[in-house]
Parts: C-alpha cells; structure tokens; sequence
C-alpha cells in the first residue's frame, strides 16, 4: 500500500465521480490517496477497521471466510465503491476481506475525522445509505446464485470476473490461479472444479498449461454465466 497527498489528484477523482459534495469543507483537507497492487489486501477479516476508502480506480474482489478457514467469494466491484462503511456506521471490525484483482485507487479518510465533522452531515450520510442498502442487496442476491446457479455458471463468471479489468490495461486473461481457492471461492469441491476446467477445455473456452488458465472464449464464458453473477 502507498499513500499518497495529492490534492490535484483526488479533486479530479471527486469531480469524475461527482462526489465532491458529499465531503464537507472540513472534511475535504483529510483525504488522503492509497494505492494498492495486483493481489494485494486492503483489509482483513477481522481486523480493527478505521478506514473509509472510496474506491476510485481498478478492481476488487471481496469474500468472507469461515472459521473452518473455508473462503467463499461474494462479489467483484469497480469504481464506485465504498469500503469500510458498514464497519464505520456499526462500529465493528471488517466483515470481510478485500483484495486488489488490478492496481488499485482509493480515496481514504480516517473514521475519527469522520465522526468529528461527518457524522451530522446529510449529503455524505445519505450517500452512504444508498451505497450500504445497494450492496446487501447484491450480497443477498450473490449468495443466493451460489446456492442456486451450478458450478459452470460460477466458474464461468468467476473466469470472467478475474481476467478483465476495463479499467487497468494491466489485466489481460491469462491467470495464474490455486485450484484449491478457486474451488473455495466459489463453493464447490476441487475435484468438481478440476472436472468442469477439463469440460472447458474440451469445449475450447480455456487452456490450462502449469498453472496457468488462459481464457481463449470470452463469449462462450459469457453465455454460460449468462450474465456476471459475481458483479
């Protein structure tokens, strides 16, 4: 993670994004940049959480983990997004774990700043409302696909999820991915999964070669998950 306090930059994100009204004068003077690479985490399950990040450029992925140390993966997002919230509104540790798929921007500001000049302002309490009563929804939605969709549905998704980015031309489709946490992510057995990457490669939609996947039929991938489930 690299943080960074560039004015210039952030007003230009909060322009993009139509968001600077939701910051008051006050606030605005405490907003910082935090840069994330490829795989890297931006929070843990578990962990004391005292950020609020905006996520402003490239992709996440965020899944939960059991206590069995099982993962399950809930959903993929771009720009824009907000990290943190449930967890500042609540007072509560982070619910889940948040990794960077591609290079990663956020806009962060620290919890006691927002309880010391956001608390009792509208506009950024009403955003934070539609971002929180959007994003049960699509967990809702996302849990019930994975106990209802079957695993090529899901894995096809899950392909289609990690392989591209429209926002980091960085990403392109070869993956190197565990098996193992793949099958974890999206809730099946290893040997399920490994039957279905041999389906798919018999169908021509991937290639799997020492470790690697490649996507060579993103529509095909397509039209099996019908459409992403995972974002």
């Amino acid at each position: 993670m690299k943080k960074m306090k560039d004015q210039e930059q952030i007003d230009q994100y909060l322009q993009a994004y139509q968001i600077k009204s939701i910051f008051n004068e006050q606030l605005l003077p405490y907003l910082e940049l935090y840069s994330f690479e490829q795989g890297e985490l931006i929070c843990s399950q578990g962990d004391p959480a005292q950020y609020l990040y905006v996520l402003v450029k490239g992709k996440i992925k965020i899944y939960t983990t059991s206590p069995e140390g099982n993962t399950l993966i809930l959903s993929f997002k771009t720009p824009l997004e907000v990290i943190g919230d449930v967890e500042y509104v609540r007072g509560i540790d982070f619910i889940n774990t948040v990794e960077a798929v591609s290079t990663v921007v956020t806009i962060g500001i620290h919890y006691r700043w927002l309880k010391n000049y956001g608390k009792d302002y509208s506009p950024l309490l009403q955003f934070m409302l539609d971002i929180i009563t959007n994003k049960f929804t699509i967990k809702s939605t996302s849990l019930s696909f994975n106990l209802m969709y079957p695993v090529e549905v899901r894995l096809a998704s899950y392909l289609l999820s990690v392989s591209f980015d429209e926002s980091d031309s960085l990403c392109n489709d070869q993956l190197s991915i565990s098996i193992k946490d793949a099958a974890n992510l999206i809730g099946t057995s290893y040997r399920h999964l490994n039957r279905i990457i041999a389906q798919f490669c018999k169908e021509d939609l991937v290639e799997r070669n020492n470790g690697f996947i490649l996507v060579k039929d993103r529509e095909g991938l397509s039209a099996i998950a019908g459409h992403n489930i995972y974002e």
